[in-house]
């Protein structure tokens, strides 16, 4: 008698965890040190920094309309394999220029993951889809914060090496689970037994309402992307000192990963748009006041509910892109949210810089408040779907 196969959500969520680690271990805070021993200039730094985000917004589209037309399961074997490989490319790197191609090469496998595993949930969960996107990408948070402190620690104690190891190990643990993954369909040879992968691009492309919930989670990762690299600075520039700051950040992480679950239990209960609305105004409440105070505890406090702003946003924004997605195109879909995601997660950042040498941290974030306020439109204008949402 065959094993019962495991649980596919326990299964998908320990994959996640640990590619996630191993991704985040390869880059904090390791990269930029890493970079810098090589004689990496600070330009040469930033474009190494940002190479593993451009297969992003390069793949995360067709490699979700290809996982519609082949199967989940194929195509996240595929970005596993990158997981375990490109580690040990790192261990015989010895320039600056060496590194952009790895982490060019390391970011395929994200942008892949991310999109397909969103979309293998979706496609198998219905009724309570919003609590388990919210829970898998609370599990890979939590692969994702822990991996500076191993890295940190490797550093101190070993070398760069001892880094990459640790991320390869993870990595092929990833890939070892992932063979145990199947389809929730079964594929067929049928022409009809999947969508075809040009008519998911298509299709998709032409849905209004996928488009506009894309636009929202861009707004919300835009200024959560502006929000990492700046609070920090800000903070610093009141004279906080640096671990009090890491105190300021890492309330908002906590609050992210045990807020998501919760608010995607009550959006599968309440809709998705009663939830990604109050979320949208406490964020932008808590960026708008962010000026406006200078105390260790004050910031805390704005950070915290920024956080819980944030979860609350993300933690229906896929669901309702999955409610919306028609003939079974979850993968082509998920893969539009998160293009466009990363489009606006990269643009953050600098604008972000240009405000604040233009106007200020009180100009930047009031911009920031203000991009989130807008995307309140944009909700506005999503059409209703047949499911909850």
């Amino acid at each position: 008698m065959k094993p019962a196969p495991a649980p596919f959500f326990i299964l998908i969520a320990l994959i996640g965890g640990l590619a996630i680690f191993s991704s985040t271990l390869s880059k904090t805070p390791v990269l930029p040190l890493f970079a810098q021993s090589l004689g990496a200039s600070p330009t040469e730094i930033g474009w190494i920094v940002i190479a593993s985000t451009i297969p992003g917004i390069l793949v995360s589209f067709p490699a979700g309309a290809l996982s519609d037309h082949l199967g989940t399961r194929k195509v996240l074997l595929a970005s596993l394999l990158v997981f375990a490989s490109a580690p040990f490319l790192y261990l015989w790197v010895d320039n600056a220029w060496q590194l952009m191609a790895v982490r060019f090469y390391h970011g395929f496998a994200t942008a892949i993951f991310g999109t397909v595993a969103s979309a293998a949930i979706a496609e198998r969960y219905s009724a309570d889809r919003a609590a388990r996107l919210s829970t898998y990408s609370s599990a890979t948070i939590v692969g994702r914060s822990l991996a500076p402190f191993l890295g940190g620690v490797l550093i101190s104690l070993a070398s760069y090496d001892a880094v990459y190891v640790a991320c390869a190990i993870s990595g092929v643990l990833a890939l070892g689970a992932g063979l145990l993954l199947r389809d929730a369909r079964p594929v067929r040879t049928s022409a009809t037994a999947r969508p075809h992968f040009w008519a998911s691009l298509r299709e998709v492309l032409a849905d209004r309402g996928i488009l506009l919930v894309s636009g929202v989670e861009a707004a919300q990762y835009l200024v959560f992307g502006a929000i990492e690299a700046f609070l920090a600075l800000y903070a610093a520039g009141l004279g906080i000192p640096a671990w009090q700051i890491g105190i300021i950040l890492g309330v908002q992480l906590v609050s992210i990963v045990f807020a998501k679950p919760l608010m995607g239990r009550i959006s599968d209960r309440v809709g998705r748009r009663r939830v990604i609305l109050p979320g949208l105004v406490l964020g932008a409440a808590s960026v708008l006041l962010l000026p406006l105070v200078e105390s260790f505890l004050g910031l805390c406090t704005l950070s915290l509910a920024f956080g819980l702003g944030f979860a609350t946003v993300t933690s229906s924004t896929a669901a309702l892109v999955a409610d919306l997605t028609r003939n079974g195109r979850f993968g082509a879909s998920m893969g539009v949210l998160r293009t466009v995601m990363d489009v606006g997660q990269s643009i953050g950042p600098v604008l972000t810089g240009w405000m604040v040498v233009a106007s200020g941290y009180g100009g930047a974030f009031t911009l920031l408040a203000a991009i989130l306020l807008g995307a309140t439109l944009l909700l506005a204008l999503v059409p209703r779907s047949p499911q909850p949402g």
